[in-house]
C-alpha cells in the first residue's frame, strides 16, 4: 500500500478499471428499491444478501448517517429561432452563494453553469415561456464569464415582486430536468423525478444523487430505528464533478472538485459520543465526515482560521501530520461552533480519498458499484485494501449484480 506523498500521486488509475458491459448498467431501479441484491463484505468475507437485510447486518450501536441533500432539476433547454438547442447545466450558486438563499431569489440570480451546444449561442440572451400556476413566466439566460469549462450565467425571470412572487425554485421545477447520470445513455424520464431522490431527501442543492441512499424505504429505516441503530443526517451537494472521468496516467495530475458540506453541531457530538461503530451511507457522507477531521486538525493551530482556511484541500491528508486524535479534531470543531454562537459547521471540502489513506472516522460504509477507473472506486479501495476490492467486484460480476446509480449495494466492514 502507498506510504508517502508521492506513492500516492503515482498510483495509476489504470490499476483500478474492470469490465463493465453495457447491459450491466441498471439503467432503471428496481421497483421495489429495498429488494436489490446487496454485497455484504466483513473481515475479508463476501456474502450475497437483499438489502432489506441491512438493519439485521449493521453492528450493534452502530451510527448511520447518510446525505440528506436533494437533487434539483439542473439541466435546462433553450431552443434557438434557428432551431438549435442550447443545453445549460446549473453547477453552483455565484449570486448569491447560498443554496438556500438562491432558491427562493425572485426575478435576477447567477450560476456556475456547464454550457452544452454553446458554438451556436453567439450572443444575446436565451429565453423561453412557461406557465407556473396562473401565470406566464419568460425566462432569459444571459451568458457572462468564463471560468475553465463553466461559464457564469445570469438568470432572469418576471413576476418577482407580487404576493405570489416566482422563484427560482419555482423556475426549476417548472423548465428544468432532473440530470440523470450520462452514463445511462437515455433520456430523462418522468419517473427519474421520483427514482432518483432518496427518500430522506430535503436540502436542495445537487445535481446528482447520493444514489447509495437510493436503496432506503421508510420501512427499512423504521426497521433501523426498532433495533437501535441511530439514524443522523448531513448535508453535501453532490457537483457535476462526481462524473468526471480520471483523464490523467497518475491520480496526482487529477484535480478533484470541490463540493458544499453542512454538518450540524449535535451530529458531531453524536459522532464524537457514539457507542458503536459510524457507518457512512454512500461516498458523499464518506468525504463528509473524513473531512471533519482535517477541519479540526486546521483549528488545533488556528482556533481563529476563516472560511477560505478551513476548506480541506486534495491533499492535506497526504501532507498534514496527523498529530491529533479523531476525538481531539471534533471537539475542536465543537468549540469553534460554539465561539461563533453557530449550530452547523458549513464550509468545502476537495478531499481526494485514495489507497494510502487512513480513515478516522468511518468504521462501515453503504454504497454502490461505481464506474472503472473513477475516484470513488480509489474511495473503496482505500477502506477494503486494494487486494480485496477486485474480488467484490469479480463476485458482483459473476452473480449477475446491476452496476452504477440505478444498481445493486454493498454494505463492507472492516
Amino acid at each position: 500500500m502507498a506510504t508517502t506523498i508521492d506513492d500516492i500521486r503515482a498510483l495509476r488509475i489504470a490499476d483500478y478499471d474492470y469490465p463493465l458491459p453495457d447491459e450491466r448498467i441498471a439503467k432503471h431501479p428496481l421497483a421495489e428499491r429495498e429488494q436489490c441484491k446487496l454485497i455484504y463484505y466483513k473481515g475479508g468475507v463476501i456474502e450475497e444478501r437483499r438489502f432489506w437485510e441491512v438493519p439485521s447486518l449493521l453492528p450493534q450501536g452502530a451510527t448511520l448517517i447518510y446525505n440528506n441533500t436533494r437533487v434539483i432539476n439542473a439541466r435546462l433547454r433553450f431552443r434557438k429561432e434557428t432551431g438549435s438547442t442550447i443545453e445549460i447545466f446549473c453547477l453552483e450558486p455565484v449570486l448569491p452563494r447560498d443554496y438556500e438563499q438562491i432558491f427562493q431569489t425572485t426575478g435576477h440570480c447567477v450560476w456556475q453553469c456547464l454550457v452544452g451546444n454553446s458554438k451556436r449561442w453567439k450572443q444575446g440572451a436565451l429565453t423561453q415561456t412557461v406557465t407556473i400556476g396562473d401565470r406566464e413566466v419568460t425566462l432569459a439566460a444571459t451568458r457572462g464569464e468564463q471560468r475553465g469549462n463553466a461559464w457564469e450565467i445570469a438568470f432572469d425571470w418576471d413576476g418577482g415582486e407580487s404576493a405570489d412572487r416566482i422563484t427560482f425554485a419555482d423556475v426549476l421545477d417548472a423548465i428544468g430536468e432532473i440530470p440523470i447520470p450520462p452514463y445511462l445513455n437515455r433520456g430523462t424520464e418522468a419517473s427519474d423525478s421520483t427514482d432518483y431522490q432518496t427518500v430522506y431527501s430535503h436540502i436542495d442543492g445537487s445535481v446528482a444523487a447520493p444514489t447509495a441512499g437510493l436503496h432506503f424505504t421508510d420501512e427499512v429505516l423504521a426497521e433501523c430505528d426498532r433495533r437501535g441503530i441511530t439514524r443522523r443526517e448531513i448535508t453535501l451537494h453532490v457537483g457535476a464533478g462526481t462524473f468526471q472521468p480520471v483523464k490523467s496516467e497518475h491520480i496526482g495530475d487529477h484535480p478533484m472538485h470541490y463540493e458544499f458540506i453542512s454538518v450540524e453541531r449535535q451530529v458531531i457530538e453524536d459522532i464524537l459520543n457514539a457507542k458503536g461503530p459510524v457507518i457512512a451511507v454512500g461516498t458523499t457522507s464518506v468525504r463528509t465526515l473524513e473531512s471533519l477531521y482535517y477541519i479540526g486538525q486546521i483549528l488545533e493551530t488556528n482556533p481563529d482560521a476563516d472560511e477560505e482556511a478551513l476548506t480541506v484541500t486534495q491533499w492535506m491528508p497526504y501532507t498534514t501530520p496527523c498529530e491529533i486524535s479523531t476525538a481531539k479534531a471534533l471537539q475542536n470543531i465543537i468549540d469553534y461552533l460554539d465561539r461563533h454562537h453557530a449550530d452547523t459547521y458549513m464550509g468545502s471540502t476537495q478531499l481526494m480519498i485514495a489507497p494510502g489513506f487512513e480513515y478516522r472516522i468511518v468504521k462501515g460504509i453503504i454504497t454502490n458499484f461505481h464506474q472503472p477507473q473513477s475516484t470513488l472506486l480509489l474511495l473503496v479501495a482505500a477502506f477494503v485494501g486494494n487486494d480485496q476490492w477486485r474480488g467484490i467486484y469479480d463476485y458482483a460480476m459473476e452473480h449477475g449484480f446491476r452496476f452504477l446509480s440505478y444498481g445493486d449495494a454493498q454494505l463492507l466492514l472492516r
